[in-house]
Parts: C-alpha cells; sequence; structure tokens
C-alpha cells in the first residue's frame, strides 16, 4: 500500500487517451496506397468499417499492465500457470502471494482457456488467466486457432463477468515463438468483432505493450479499428485476405490426406509443405500407382463407364489444381475490385458473402484470375452453411459473366460449395436478368433454382439478414432509397387497377 499522501503508483485508464483520440498524435500521416486513387475505391466496403463508437473504446497503452486500474488485465501464462514471463512476474509480484495459492487450486489451464481468480493486491478486481499456444509453423492453422480462442474466451469471460474493462497484454510469449504481427492481427481482428457483435457491456479494452511491442500495435490498429473514412479508405488494401469469420475465428479447410512416398523423410522442425507441393508427387507413391491409368479414367468418364465414386475422386483431384494454382498466383488485381468479400451472418447464424455485380468489369479483367480469386476466398467459407447475397443493381452489359463461365465455375468447384449453400438473394434484379437466371438454373445447374430468392429492395433483405451484419455499397443503399418511393407507388397503383 502506497504511504500515506504519496502518489498511487497505479494507472488510471480513464487519464489515458483513446485510440480516437491519438488520431493525429506522434506526426502520424495516413499513408495512401497507390491503388487509392481508383475512381471506384469509395465503393469499395471494408470488412472492419471506420466506427468511432468502437475507437472509443480502445486504449493502447504502452507501460506495465500490472499497473491499470481496470476490471480485469490478462496474464498469459503456461498450461501449469506458473510461467515465469515479464508479465507474469509484475503480476504476481504486486498481487502478492495470494494470487499463488489461489492458482494452485485452479489445477492449471489448457491452451485456449480462460480462468479467472480475484485480483488480490492489484487495482485490478480480477486477473483473467490465459495459455497462448506454441508456434510452429507447419502446425500454424491450430495455432491460429488455439489463440483466437484465447482471445474470444477472454472476452466472453469479461462480458458474462459484467467487467466494464479489461486489459490485455500480448497473449503468447516470445518464449513461445508466435510471431508478433501474426499474433497482432488475430488479436485486433477477434477483439473488434467481439465489441460489434457482443460487446455492449465492455466500455474500455487496453492494449499494453511494451517499447518493442509498440510499434507492431501501432502499424496494425488503424486496418482494424480505423479513426477516419480517410483511414478506412487507407488502409484497406492493406487489410489481409484471411480475416476469419463473422467472428474472427480462423475457417480451417477440410483436412486433406496426403501420403508420400517416404513420410519418415521429413524433418519435425521443417517448414509446413505447400499443397502445390503434394499434388506434384501425385502419381510417384504406392497409392496413386494402385489407381491404375489416369488417362483410361477420363476416358471412361467420357464414355459414361466410371463408377460414381471414381468420377467424385476425379473431381476432387481437378479442382485440388485449381485451388492450388489460386493460392500460388498474384490475385491482387481482381482482389483490388472488392467484386466478392465476407461480411456478417443471417438470421440463422450463417456467414454471407457478397457479390457487387457493378465491380466485375468483364470485359477488362482475366476471367480465369476470376476463377481463381473465387476459389481462393471461397474455399474455406464453404466448409459451413452460407448464403450469398448479389446486388445486381445498377449493373450493365459489361459486368455480365456469360453463362458458359458460370456453368464452368459450377463445374470445378467442390461439392461443399455446392451442398452449404442455402440462399442466393438475387437484390434489384431486372426482368430480363430473373428471365436469364432461371433458364441457367433450369437447364444449366442442378440444385440452385430452388436457393434462388428475388429481392426487389433492402428492405427485403432485412428480413433475412439484420442490417449490421452486412456491408453494402454505397451506391446500392442510394439506388434503393431512390427507388424506394417509386417501387411503393407502382404497387399501389396495380392494386387500386386490380381491385377497384
Amino acid at each position: 500500500m502506497d504511504p500515506l499522501g504519496a502518489r498511487s503508483q497505479f494507472v488510471d485508464i480513464q487519464t489515458l487517451p483513446t485510440w480516437q483520440q491519438q488520431l493525429g498524435e506522434d506526426g502520424e500521416e495516413i499513408v495512401r496506397d497507390e491503388s487509392d486513387s481508383l475512381p471506384s475505391q469509395q465503393a469499395f466496403p471494408s470488412p472492419f468499417p471506420f466506427r468511432p463508437d468502437i475507437n472509443r473504446k480502445i486504449i493502447l497503452f504502452t507501460g506495465d499492465l500490472a499497473l491499470l486500474n481496470c476490471t480485469a488485465i490478462v496474464n498469459t501464462s503456461n498450461e501449469s500457470l506458473n510461467d515465469k514471463n515479464l508479465v507474469s512476474d509484475s503480476i504476481h509480484q504486486l498481487a502478492g502471494p495470494e494470487l499463488r495459492d489461489e492458482l494452485l487450486k485452479l489445477k492449471g489451464c489448457r491452451t485456449g482457456e480462460a480462468k479467472l481468480t480475484k485480483g488480490f493486491n492489484l487495482a485490478a478486481r480480477f486477473i483473467i488467466h490465459t495459455v497462448g499456444p506454441k508456434y510452429k509453423a507447419k502446425y500454424r492453422t491450430a495455432a491460429e486457432s488455439s489463440l483466437y480462442s484465447c482471445y474470444r474466451n477472454i472476452m466472453q469471460l469479461a462480458a458474462e463477468q459484467s467487467m466494464a474493462s479489461v486489459g490485455f497484454c500480448v497473449v503468447s510469449t516470445t518464449k513461445r515463438g508466435y510471431p508478433l504481427e501474426d499474433a497482432t492481427h488475430i488479436a485486433f481482428r477477434t477483439v473488434r468483432r467481439f465489441l460489434e457483435n457482443h460487446g455492449n457491456s465492455i466500455e474500455t479494452v487496453v492494449f499494453a505493450v511494451s517499447d518493442t511491442e509498440e510499434s507492431v500495435y501501432k502499424k496494425l490498429l488503424p486496418l482494424y479499428y480505423p479513426r477516419s473514412e480517410e483511414e478506412e479508405e487507407a488502409c484497406l488494401p492493406l487489410i489481409p485476405a484471411d480475416i476469419g469469420n463473422s467472428e474472427g475465428e480462423p475457417v480451417v479447410p477440410e483436412r486433406q490426406i496426403r501420403i508420400a512416398e517416404k513420410p519418415g523423410s521429413l524433418e519435425d522442425d521443417a517448414e509446413e509443405e505447400t499443397l502445390e507441393l503434394d499434388l506434384g508427387q501425385v502419381g510417384n507413391h504406392a497409392f496413386a500407382r494402385m489407381e491404375g491409368d489416369v488417362d483410361k479414367q477420363r476416358k471412361q468418364i467420357l464414355q459414361g463407364q466410371m463408377s460414381e465414386a471414381a468420377m467424385q475422386k476425379q473431381h476432387q483431384r481437378n479442382y485440388n489444381r485449381w485451388l492450388c494454382r489460386a493460392r500460388a498466383e498474384d490475385l491482387s488485381d481482381i482482389a483490388a475490385l472488392k467484386a466478392l468479400y465476407q461480411t456478417g451472418v443471417d438470421m440463422c447464424g450463417r456467414t454471407v458473402m457478397v457479390v457487387v455485380g457493378r465491380n466485375i468489369p468483364v470485359t477488362l479483367i482475366d476471367l480465369e484470375k476470376a476463377l481463381l480469386y473465387f476459389i481462393h476466398v471461397m474455399d474455406h467459407i464453404t466448409v459451413k452453411e452460407y448464403v450469398m447475397v448479389y446486388f445486381h443493381t445498377l449493373t450493365g452489359e459489361h459486368n455480365h459473366l456469360d453463362s458458359d463461365f458460370l456453368k464452368n465455375l459450377y463445374d470445378i468447384v467442390d461439392a461443399k460449395f455446392k451442398r452449404n449453400l442455402k440462399a442466393f438473394y438475387f437484390v434489384h434484379p431486372t426482368f430480363r436478368s430473373k428471365v436469364s437466371t432461371w433458364f441457367f438454373t433450369t437447364f444449366s445447374v442442378s440444385g440452385m433454382k430452388d436457393k434462388v430468392r428475388y429481392l426487389d429492395n433492402l428492405h427485403q433483405l432485412f428480413t433475412c439478414i439484420k442490417p449490421e451484419q452486412i456491408d453494402i455499397p454505397p451506391f446500392v443503399l442510394e439506388y434503393d432509397a431512390r427507388m424506394g418511393p417509386i417501387f411503393r407507388v407502382l404497387v399501389n397503383a396495380f392494386l387500386f387497377t386490380t381491385h377497384g
């Protein structure tokens, strides 16, 4: 306890500037990507739009986390909850010996879990203990999922306990080997999504960092918490392609079993092999030789003599080749169009994917690269149930994909694309587009016709997807607002003439 009249060593978070208030401090400038000069850039929605209400909850603090008077602070530790690191050591020193006794009662903590104790002599009332994953490149997917669980479970616990504020350290410590920048992406997007979806009761989130960690946090915070529309626009090209699902959770593609000829020859600490290298081994190992003559199989397919199982295997092999190319090629020019992106979830909790027709300049782009980009973005989304929203708003002839391309796309994609697509919302259709879609879904593809829903306005869309769960391009909003009154007049006129 501090001597009477002495200044407290603890830090009152109410005196710290919020992230929104830090705009322009320390000589910060908004660095724009060259692609920002595109005339249509303003129509590209960011998955992390400017939200001053959320930014006012965020604080970046460089200093000792244990000094903060948050409702709870986070202690990063090991499975036995006795790790020796700078964050833990400071918390234990200030909290006192009672904390160690309390931790013994918890009997450890699994990776990704979060457990609660009192704060004892800290300014914080509680301590949330979590265990970050050990990082190895070849187990990166598992590490990402575990780190997400750490941040998600901490936020969930804070919300359940009605905590007003929570102070985070960098959860995965240096000794666990997690790259700081990769870990920071997961931290920021997970906290952001939780605040968007469940964080009404949480007033403040403090990211406490050391001097060495500060630069990375300052660099990446604007991507997920832009403090102005200009900063949002400037940071849009810098947001990574993999932003997880609507909760920020990494989406794990379906596991594929790949058998090498000599699996025991691989080094334990070697980097994870790429899908392209794995596919390059097809035909060399014993299992491939057992499959028989591939050319003969293809001929049998053409003649209708191949079994359904063999046809599915052939189709999967073909899709994997496309997926391999999609992961290997530079598709940044297609990504910059922002014609396909992930947004929130529908009323049933299914992921929503958006296609913006006006952002597809069919005559100016490489359609094969567009196909590759679709596969690259959608492969991990389609593991679970999802819906698609297509904005046909203000499209012209140069935006319309021909039926041959769509049929080719439908034939190439994996079965999970078709199986897990539960609805296709066609917004602002024209009479011609309805006719074309009817013919295509009736005669060219099977199983799609019953999934298509034509929606004349956004009000109808909002009966399926809440407005806050979908990022809608501004020109679509403007068009809908302009056409709404006209649509209502036409409907009333029709009702008057038919019913007298």
